[in-house]
């Protein structure tokens, strides 16, 4: 697919050519299995894509302008709470990565801007025959800039080879507030995480690094009172700043997370600090509803406390 280089895609584009195509689950030559899950592909055959987003900070107004090869992209930027901060969907119209394939973003946020990025549905990861799916996020916040990184959940489906990748690189005066969320299997559906396995990657280089394979072989780690405890959703959300963040802000940061604990029911959640520049919330739950429903909760009240900025959610979470 050719390289395309733009400030934003039309929203034509989004109609017969994203929203209306039929997804894609497999890679070429894949065929339709049980229930519409896509055959594995062969091992080291896969479909890659790659997208650069880049938000600058313009007369006032963060501005966002990006590249993609491949299937993956960025829909039409959106300012809903006025000009200093840009909404942006990331898209992946397939819908889903098989063994072999790859989505990889490149993200830099320019001095000054504030970027929110989320996706319109979660991320499935499919059966492999032996390659791995990978999908990464490599991202340099410059001084002063602020990042939202929002994605919906990750699905690892039943024998999937699946690794996520996420890196943050903040200079001076920089701040984040990122998530992760992954649901193994579906439960609900009696089709539960039965074998393969899931790399999760989560890292601010030089200051906190979260990693970890969850092995469906592991019944220690997965029915382990000092693993899952037979939970089958996880999750973790971070602020994070590139310098020291002041005692009175940090509790504000607890705060808010404690607060918002009580509201929410059907998740197992603590929140803590893990050094002077990061703020970590971890969560557990047999369905990944009510963490996604946590972290919401959550991130508004750490905008608030953080940013003295009002939650403004992203419309395509109510789509």
């Amino acid at each position: 697919m050719p390289t395309c280089f733009q400030d934003a895609i039309p929203s034509a584009v989004a109609g017969p050519g994203l929203a209306g195509a039929p997804a894609r689950c497999a890679a070429p030559g894949a065929e339709s299995g049980p229930a519409g899950e896509p055959k594995p592909a062969h091992p080291g055959s896969g479909w890659r894509s790659s997208l650069n987003v880049e938000f600058r900070r313009l007369r006032g107004r963060s501005v966002v302008r990006s590249r993609h090869d491949g299937a993956l992209r960025c829909l039409s930027a959106l300012h809903p709470e006025g000009d200093a901060v840009c909404h942006q969907v990331l898209v992946h119209p397939p819908g889903g990565l098989v063994g072999g394939d790859g989505l990889h973003v490149q993200l830099q946020m320019q001095p000054g801007a504030h970027g929110l990025l989320t996706t319109p549905g979660a991320s499935r990861f499919y059966r492999s025959l032996g390659a791995p799916a990978v999908q990464s996020v490599e991202a340099t916040l410059h001084c002063g800039s602020r990042l939202e990184w929002l994605p919906l959940e990750n699905i690892a489906f039943d024998a999937c080879i699946g690794e996520n990748r996420a890196r943050f690189h903040l200079a001076p005066g920089a701040e984040l507030i990122a998530w992760d969320m992954l649901a193994l299997g579906l439960p609900a559906a009696g089709r539960p995480f039965a074998s393969g396995s899931f790399l999760q990657h989560m890292e601010l280089p030089g200051l906190w690094l979260e990693r970890g394979r969850i092995d469906a072989a592991d019944t220690t780690l997965l029915q382990g009172s000092g693993g899952l405890a037979g939970n089958s959703a996880i999750g973790t959300l971070v602020f994070a700043s590139a310098g020291p963040i002041s005692a009175p802000r940090r509790e504000l940061l607890l705060h808010a997370a404690r607060q918002a604990l009580q509201g929410v029911e059907g998740a197992l959640a603590g929140a803590t600090c893990a050094n002077s520049q990061v703020v970590v919330l971890r969560a557990i739950g047999q369905r990944i509803e009510p963490i996604a429903t946590l972290f919401r909760a959550v991130w508004a009240g750490w905008r608030i406390a953080a940013w003295d900025l009002p939650a403004c959610a992203p419309r395509v979470w109510s789509t």
